[in-house]
């Protein structure tokens, strides 16, 4: 857990414009780059990512962006839709909303590996809690906030 105490922070928007450049192939050199980049990709996805937003925070945090580019980061501050577009565009898997009040939850089937890149990012206050399943296809998972 020490090491996501170190770990750089990133707004849940640039986490967001940063897996999706590298869900486009981006290498890390290339997104180190991304102050130096003539020209950034048009996103016809359903969230209409701007790039120049990650620009321009490149640019004005440099060492906290090369950090977060060449070690990892930890998100600021999650939001249960922020969770869930971050698991599309990060991993390419949807998962289920689950909004009833006091139930608030994303709902979602991940490897061990996939488990352990989003454990990895999460803001403080939520957690990951496996569903207990009958089904021997991937592990269940419910991402919600920690209840005190």
């Amino acid at each position: 857990m020490t090491e996501v105490l170190n770990k750089v922070k990133l707004s849940q928007w640039d986490a967001l414009l940063l897996e999706s450049l590298r869900s486009r192939g981006w290498s890390d050199e290339q997104l180190l780059d991304i102050t130096g980049a003539a020209e950034l990709p048009a996103d016809e996805s359903v969230f209409q990512f701007d790039y120049q937003q990650l620009q321009a925070t490149a640019k004005a945090q440099p060492e906290e962006y090369r950090q977060a580019v060449t070690s990892g980061y930890q998100i600021k501050y999650n939001t249960l839709r922020g969770i869930r577009s971050w698991i599309v565009v990060a991993l390419g898997i949807e998962g289920q909303l689950e909004l009833e009040a006091g139930k608030e939850a994303v709902e979602v089937a991940l490897t061990d590996a996939e488990k352990e890149r989003l454990e990895e990012v999460l803001s403080f206050g939520w957690h990951i809690v496996p569903v207990v399943s009958e089904d021997r296809g991937p592990a269940q998972y419910r991402i919600e906030p920690v209840q005190r």
